[in-house]
Formats: structure tokens, C-alpha cells, sequence
């Protein structure tokens, strides 16, 4: 059962929502960010909505979509399937307004997701590895319990109320020339390029998607919505493998590109925005800062940017994978295997070398059985913290002074192989 018509969505649907919605979703800061600004050679602004109530954009539409229901479905309630921000906003929204709602989601979602809809007092229903799965499932649920299906990025409400976070935009960065925001099923871009219709019909509007479920840039290629792979990635909450027809249809020929990028690029945006910003954002929530570390909006330099951080609900436990990770591919945390003489003070040496140079040991270990055919030596696989790749050379440069020598560096792959 649909909540609304088909019909697409207009600039004037966006206001409308704006009008719905008011009081009852946080108008979120649009802030300057001087550090972004300087890595991008632009004058860079970050849209927080992830300061919302549940984390993520997906407030907007989910409330707008709720109020638009009939008396009959208010009392009936609610099915969606998502990976967890729409999930979640339904569900608090849904709450609020006296609205049963049940949510489907893929059996991999992340877990803190899943015990907040159920806090929030959801009913919800894991199955499928995909959200493609989950869709089917709640079809089948929504049509044996007659229940309202609401579509997380298709919606025409649901797109209406995402286009509300760029109205505010538009009020809080005067002379913009482009917004840069995060594309999965496609709403969120094609709430802003309705916004901007009527608003700013001049500026620039550029999509970035994973390159493990890219399904807009598919679409354009195709011309139509298209059915592709969608593979494990940060950014699960864009892993949607085909674009809503109605979004895309919308951003269409408006849309100046769509961009993708890679697993490393996402990791190092999450860590960036936990630096400089002190901005805990989502794997999905920081592609358009990972777009920015890739080079691929150099054509933005000289601009007023926003950057749409559009969702902050990240499981702790993947954060701090997330944080080693990043540390690691920025090249301040490295590991290498040293051989030291097998002998007291031989390891205090080793230690002593390191701390002269500043930087900090987080773990040793020794491997005498599977290690030098010299039994007086013993391999020593290190983990520290240096300032970065300068620092560890300095690191080895103070080693080698010292007569340790260094066998390997990098992955413990890479050590395990000596390459």
C-alpha cells in the first residue's frame, strides 16, 4: 500500500514540507570549516544534520511522511525497509506522532541501529543480506497486514522533506555556489535539486555514491534506474542497488556529476571530520570529504561549498577499527619486523632507540621459534605511533644507528611475505 501518489515532487512540495515539519525536527547548523576550506583551496561550510534527534536527514522526510498519512493509516501504522537512519527516524518519529511502524532490515545492519528502533518502540524484522531483500519482505508484510509502505528515498513526502535541510542551507551560506552530498537511493539529492529550483536554480549540485553500490552513476550510464551488485562497504546506509525511479527522474540532466570513491578515501574522511570538525559522521555521511581528499573536487576550488554531513550513526566498535585504520593509511601508525640481539637489555634497546626519536610504542612482539636461523637474534614485530611517513624514517634512520635491522614494513601481510 503506498502512502502517497506517484506523482513527482515539486520545489512548492518542498516548502509545503518545510511548513509541515517545523518544531518538530532540529533546524541544524550550517557551519564555516576553516581546515576543510584549506585542504580543498575553497571556502568550505559542513550542513550538520547529523545533529538531529536520531542521527540523520532522514528526520525530514520520515516526519513530513507520517503527517501526510490518512486517519485510517495513521491508526493502521507503518512499514519500510531500511538499513537504519530511515528505520530509525520512522520509528521516532512514528512515536512521537502515535504511529505504529515496523521496519525490515537487512540482517547485517549495524546493530546499534537496530536496538534504537527497538527503544523507540519499533517493531523490527531482520532479513536479507541486502536492502533489496528487505524490500521484498516488507512488500510481503505491508500487503498480509495491510500497512502503509513508506519508501526511505522514492517517497514523493519523503524526497519533499529531505529538500527541506537545503532551504535552510540556503538561508544560513549566503552566495553558495554548490552543495556536495552524499547519493544512495537518490532523495536527499533530489530534495535538494527541487530546493534549489526554486532558490538557487544556478548552483551547482554534485553527487558522491560508493564505488561498491554505485546504482546512480549505473542509471546514468543506462539512462533508467538499473539493478546493480551492492558489496560490504562504510558508506552501508548508500547501499541501496537501484536508485528510486522518481529521484532520479528529478536530478536527472540537473546534477553537474556523481562521483565515487573507495573504501581507504571514506576511512580517511571519518578520521578528517574527527579531527578538524570533532564530528563523529558515518561512512555514508563523509563521501563527500572523501571526494575532496581524492582530488575530485578541484573544480570547486575558489568556490563556497557545502558539504551535506548528512548522518553520525556509526557503530563504536566500527569507529574505532575506522579510527586505527585511517592512522594507519595516513602513515602514523606503522609496523615493521626488527631483529635484535637475544640478550638482556637487547628489547630495552630496541625501545630506547624508538623513544629518541618521540615516537611511541603500542605493541611488540617477540617470534623466536619461526624467526632468525641465528638463535642469538630474534625478530620483533613492532607497532608505533610516528607524526608520519618523515618521522618513520627518522624512526629506522635511529635503528639502523643502533645495528637493529629492519626486515619489513607495512601490513602484516606484507611482513609475513617480506615485500
Amino acid at each position: 500500500m503506498a502512502v502517497a501518489s506517484t506523482q513527482l515532487p515539486t520545489a512548492e512540495d518542498v516548502v509545503h514540507a518545510a511548513r509541515s515539519i517545523a518544531g518538530g525536527v532540529v533546524r541544524t547548523p550550517c557551519l564555516p570549516s576553516a581546515a576543510l576550506s584549506a585542504m580543498l583551496g575553497a571556502d568550505v561550510w559542513c550542513k550538520l544534520d547529523l545533529m538531529q534527534a536520531t542521527g540523520s536527514f532522514k528526520e525530514r522526510g520520515a516526519r513530513h511522511a507520517l503527517l501526510s498519512l490518512s486517519p485510517a493509516q495513521h491508526e493502521r501504522g507503518v512499514i519500510s525497509a531500511s538499513a537504519g537512519n530511515h528505520a530509525l527516524a520512522l520509528a521516532f518519529h512514528g512515536k512521537a506522532l502515535g504511529v505504529p511502524v515496523t521496519v525490515v532490515m537487512p540482517r547485517f545492519a549495524p546493530l546499534v541501529k537496530q536496538v534504537r528502533c527497538k527503544q523507540y518502540g519499533a517493531r523490527v524484522l531482520l532479513h536479507g543480506d541486502n536492502i533489496a531483500d528487505a524490500r521484498e519482505h516488507a512488500d510481503a508484510v505491508a500487503a498480509a497486514d495491510g500497512l502503509a509502505y513508506i519508501n526511505g528515498f522514492n517517497d514523493p513526502a519523503i524526497i519533499a522533506g529531505a529538500g527541506t535541510a537545503a532551504l535552510e542551507v540556503f538561508e544560513q551560506v549566503p552566495d553558495l555556489d554548490a552543495i556536495v552530498t552524499p547519493v544512495g537511493g537518490g532523495g536527499l539529492i533530489a530534495g535538494v535539486v527541487l530546493a534549489a529550483t526554486a532558490v538557487r536554480p544556478t548552483l551547482r549540485i554534485v553527487g558522491v555514491e560508493s564505488a561498491r553500490c554505485a546504482s546512480m552513476t549505473a542509471a546514468l550510464r543506462e539512462g533508467r534506474p538499473v539493478r546493480v551488485s551492492a558489496e560490504p562497504s562504510l558508506a552501508d546506509g548508500l547501499g541501496v542497488p537501484e536508485v528510486g525511479a522518481a529521484a532520479f527522474e528529478i536530478v536527472r540532466g540537473r546534477m553537474e556529476s556523481v562521483l565515487t570513491v573507495g573504501e581507504d578515501s571514506i576511512t580517511r574522511a571519518i578520521l578528517r571530520l574527527l579531527e578538524v570538525e570533532r564530528v563523529v559522521a558515518e561512512g555514508a555521511a563523509a563521501t563527500p570529504v572523501a571526494a575532496m581528499l581524492e582530488g575530485q573536487l578541484a573544480s570547486l576550488r575558489g568556490r563556497r561549498v557545502c558539504m551535506m554531513l548528512c548522518g553520525g550513526n556509526i557503530d563504536p566498535t566500527v569507529l574505532a577499527r575506522v579510527i586505527e585504520h585511517g592512522l594507519a593509511l595516513d602513515g602514523r601508525i606503522i609496523q615493521f619486523l626488527a631483529v635484535i640481539r637475544d640478550r638482556p637489555g637487547g628489547l630495552a634497546e630496541l625501545a630506547s632507540a624508538i623513544a629518541s626519536t618521540g615516537a611511541s610504542v603500542k605493541q611488540v612482539s617477540h617470534e623466536r621459534a619461526f624467526g632468525e636461523d641465528d638463535v642469538s637474534r630474534v625478530q620483533v614485530l613492532c607497532q608505533i605511533e610516528v607524526r608520519g611517513p618523515d618521522h618513520t624514517e627518522e624512526v629506522f634512520a635511529a635503528l639502523r644507528s643502533r645495528g637493529i635491522d629492519v626486515l619489513a614494513r607495512g601490513s602484516l601481510r606484507q611482513i609475513a611475505t617480506h615485500e
